[in-house]
This record gives structure tokens, C-alpha cells and sequence, in this order.
């Protein structure tokens, strides 16, 4: 399991690097500004290698194929496979009672 998850954590990384590679046009470096600092494609690489491993873990990958497919889509689309780990998440979890603030609740008529 270590070696599978190494395995996905480079081809993610690398798959991210080429997400950023074509969304930007080129390679950018790191950089500080006055209000942040920029990461450049580290950032990409860092949210592919996550998405490749949390992607692998999730699915356990019977063959060598599957793992390095998965980890290439993972790495390319690393954001969206973020996002719809949240979004899987947040369905999960069981609603509390209505709101104040919840369209669907409505007050008591006087």
C-alpha cells in the first residue's frame, strides 16, 4: 500500500505540474506580493499529489494499470476530484432541524 501511494503521489505531482503547464501557457515560479505569497506550480503539484492520494485510498486499485490511471486523472483534474470529496462529504452528513434563515422554514402566523 506505501508503494502504491508513492506511486500515485509522483504521477499525480506530475500530472499537475502539466495541468499547470496548460491552463497558464507556461511555468511560473513562486512569488511573494504585498498581500500573499504565490506558490506557482508547486501549488498545482502539491493539489495533485493530494487529489492522486486521497483518489487511490478511496477506489484501492487492483492492478498497476488502474493505479497509474487513476493517479494521471486525479494529478490533471486535482481541484475538481478536491471539490467532489467535499461535496460527497457534505452529503453524507444528516441535517440538523430548519433555521431561522432556511427558505423552507416559515414563521408562525400572529
Amino acid at each position: 500500500m506505501t508503494a502504491q501511494l508513492l506511486i500515485a503521489s509522483i504521477i499525480g505531482g506530475i500530472m499537475g505540474i502539466v495541468s499547470h503547464i496548460k491552463k497558464r501557457g507556461r511555468l511560473e515560479k513562486p512569488r511573494m506580493t504585498k498581500r500573499f505569497i504565490y506558490l506557482g506550480f508547486y501549488e498545482d503539484f502539491a493539489v495533485g499529489t493530494i487529489a492522486a492520494i486521497m483518489l487511490v485510498l478511496s477506489s484501492e486499485p487492483q492492478s498497476s494499470f488502474q493505479l497509474v490511471l487513476l493517479s494521471i486523472i486525479a494529478g490533471y483534474s486535482g481541484e475538481a476530484v478536491l471539490r467532489s470529496f467535499e461535496f460527497s462529504t457534505q452529503q453524507e452528513q444528516p441535517e440538523g432541524p430548519p433555521t431561522k434563515n432556511c427558505p423552507s422554514h416559515k414563521p408562525p402566523l400572529p
